[in-house]
């Protein structure tokens, strides 16, 4: 799909924070980082969210989670993760390609009130943390 920015990151034309790429799933940190590593699971193949899905590529895309929310957790110290994954405009999706939301959490009080309240870190040194 020519208009989805995320089938123009999957294709290069926008750069991202890549953690993880397989022939299937693409993960990388979102640019409002709620917290520290915040990050997106798309399935390369488009589809406006998991309601439009076969079960297969469901399956596909959900068997990746454990061992990056792991990663995740593990590499940046977070004590918790929330995964979130919103399926059309009603129930909070804004980008309208498949995507979960894998967010650390660091402390019960870190203020974190899915409000996806934009915070300003470095990227790269998340990256680079995360994938090293």
């Amino acid at each position: 799909m020519t208009d989805c920015i995320f089938c123009k990151i999957i294709a290069g034309d926008i750069p991202s924070y890549t953690i993880y790429e397989d022939d299937d799933v693409l993960a990388f940190l979102d640019i409002t980082q709620t917290t520290k590593g915040h990050t997106l699971l798309i399935p390369k193949k488009h589809a406006d969210n998991l309601l439009e899905m076969p079960a297969d590529d469901v399956s596909v895309l959900f068997s990746k989670v454990p061992a990056l929310a792991k990663q995740l957790t593990e590499k940046l110290g977070a004590t918790g993760l929330n995964l979130l994954q919103n399926n059309t405009e009603i129930a909070g999706q804004s980008v309208f390609h498949t995507h979960i939301h894998l967010i650390p959490r660091y402390a019960k009080n870190d203020d974190f009130a899915f409000n996806f309240t934009e915070h300003t870190l470095d990227l790269k040194a998340i990256q680079d943390t995360i994938t090293a």
